[in-house]
């Protein structure tokens, strides 16, 4: 390979991983601390109760708490992938917290009514909640392998 190819590969690399890790961290910490406000609790409110992952919590959690709740778990998902330099086994537990968060919010897309655009079928969904809920397949291929990445750096750190 010729000496400038390999080194646009590695900077694709490299740029890749960093924009791909902290596109993450920004994402889940920037929504997780909306899930604070009213109007993010009152947005994800109908998702939750129409999920049999979810509904059942709203009888003794109210939408603010609820919401709240989500938020925490978010951020400190965030939080927890930002550590990559210099804890990558928080990393990766941080990145399996998100793996969990993708996999439920993708679960939305089979309880939530109105994911398909009125009048139409598949593959037409509708702009919210179904492209809203989709582009999570992205976020969730992110999740997944920045916990492949920082569990194979702690591997390599633990061997030196």
């Amino acid at each position: 390979m010729q000496n400038g190819t390999l080194k646009t590969q590695n900077f694709l690399l490299k740029s890749g991983t960093i924009s791909l890790r902290y596109g993450l961290v920004i994402i889940l910490v920037w929504i997780g601390l909306l899930k604070f406000t009213a109007y993010e609790a009152e947005s994800i409110y109908p998702l939750a109760q129409h999920s049999p992952l979810f509904s059942w919590m709203l009888s003794f959690l109210n939408q603010r708490t609820f919401s709240n709740l989500i938020g925490i778990i978010e951020v400190s998902a965030g939080i927890l992938i930002a550590l990559r330099s210099y804890v990558r086994r928080l990393s990766a537990i941080g990145s399996m917290i998100s793996v969990l968060t993708f996999l439920v919010t993708l679960s939305f897309l089979v309880s939530t009514p109105g994911i398909l655009q009125q009048g139409m079928s598949f593959p037409f969904i509708s702009g919210m909640p179904g492209q809203f809920l989709i582009k999570d397949l992205v976020l969730l291929g992110a999740s997944v392998w920045t916990a492949g990445e920082a569990m194979a750096a702690s591997n390599v750190k633990r061997k030196r």
